[in-house]
């Protein structure tokens, strides 16, 4: 048993269950036994490989794509330039030595870091010196417009599940039995609430739905910054296009699928994203949501594919080709992942929607 069950397992003993997004944030951020304090969480010795670490053609796309959207924006003499979730950095550092081409981008950028773990922001320091670190959205800087990236950020955060019992949506809650951590049925919950009109609509009994509070929060303040301040927001993960039911809750160890409630803080725990409730939230605020497109589209009408072959050309051309299938094949991420982005109402269409 690791310490953070065992502290789990006496909480709900002496507190009843908890809610599954109290699980989550419990396993992933718990200051000393949380998933995200591990040395080791990215890269081929971590338990997953995201978009930037794949390859640097990702990071370069994203980093074009920003560096659009500043054009767009008139080229301000100030930016804020802000990752949410960083990972190791990568992303970042590629964004920046690929936009550093456009004159006067980097002049204007200041960087600035949404992360809550120290382990990985010692990590984000080596590759990136001169960035602003945040615990939260709360404290990113006003005044100055925003161009924010998010890669798989919002499958991270705490998510609710409700199951469908006749008429009723009932909380799917945690529990123990003899140590032994799992589901247990919980009350009707006013949070079933937010579950959108169109999955209750169409679900059956015993379906289960379910709802982010949190992403939707961080999406509507975000939105409503850029709404008054002027910006643009890319947010790239895996989820579906359309608000729907269905039990997405899922662990990750050393590159495979695990049981959530085995090892609490030695797992990767995610849901897929419900980029519809996303796109709802940013309009909510004013802004301006594209259509959800997914990864492998986009990456490639911004040019990935040409970007690939330039590469190839320098070496190692197998390689390269299996980076590209990596991140645009349908039976890779090309289509588990979406992309969406959010702006100022008045800017021009961005590019790869």
């Amino acid at each position: 048993m690791t310490a953070l069950k065992a502290e789990l397992v006496s909480r709900i003993r002496t507190l009843g269950p908890m809610t599954l997004a109290d699980y989550m944030a419990a396993c992933l951020m718990h200051p000393v036994h949380g998933y995200y304090q591990k040395e080791r969480v990215f890269g081929a010795d971590g338990d997953f490989i995201t978009a930037p670490e794949v390859s640097q053609m990702f990071g370069e796309m994203i980093g074009l794509w920003l560096a659009d959207r500043w054009i767009a924006l008139g080229r301000p003499a100030a930016i804020s330039l802000v990752e949410l979730g960083p990972g190791r950095g990568t992303l970042m550092a590629d964004i920046l030595r690929t936009a550093a081409r456009v004159p006067g981008f980097r002049a204007a950028a200041s960087i600035h870091f949404v992360e809550a773990s120290r382990q990985l922001r010692a990590l984000q320091a080596e590759k990136v010196p001169d960035a602003i670190w945040h615990d939260d959205i709360l404290t990113l800087p006003g005044g100055a417009p925003l161009l924010i990236i998010a890669n798989e950020f919002f499958d991270a955060l705490p998510i609710h599940q409700f199951e469908r019992t006749g008429s009723i949506w009932r909380e799917r809650l945690v529990g123990e039995d003899g140590g032994r951590l799992g589901f247990v049925p919980g009350p009707a919950s006013p949070m079933a609430g937010l579950i959108h009109p169109a999955v209750t609509a169409s679900a059956e009994d015993g379906a289960i739905a379910e709802v982010c509070p949190m992403g939707v929060s961080v999406m509507g303040t975000l939105s409503a910054m850029i709404a008054e301040q002027g910006g643009a927001f890319l947010a790239l993960d895996y989820g579906y296009a359309a608000s729907a039911a269905g039990d997405t809750f899922q662990a990750l160890k050393a590159h495979a699928y695990t049981d959530p409630f085995a090892e609490p803080g030695a797992a990767d725990l995610t849901a897929h994203v419900d980029f519809a409730a996303l796109a709802r939230a940013a309009e909510e605020k004013g802004a301006a949501a594209s259509r959800i497109t997914d990864q492998g589209a986009f990456l490639m009408a911004l040019g990935i594919g040409a970007r690939a072959e330039a590469l190839a050309a320098s070496g190692d051309p197998a390689r390269i080709l299996a980076d590209l299938k990596r991140l645009t094949a349908p039976d890779e991420m090309g289509t588990l992942f979406k992309a969406l982005a959010v702006q100022s109402p008045d800017l021009t269409p961005p590019p790869g929607f």
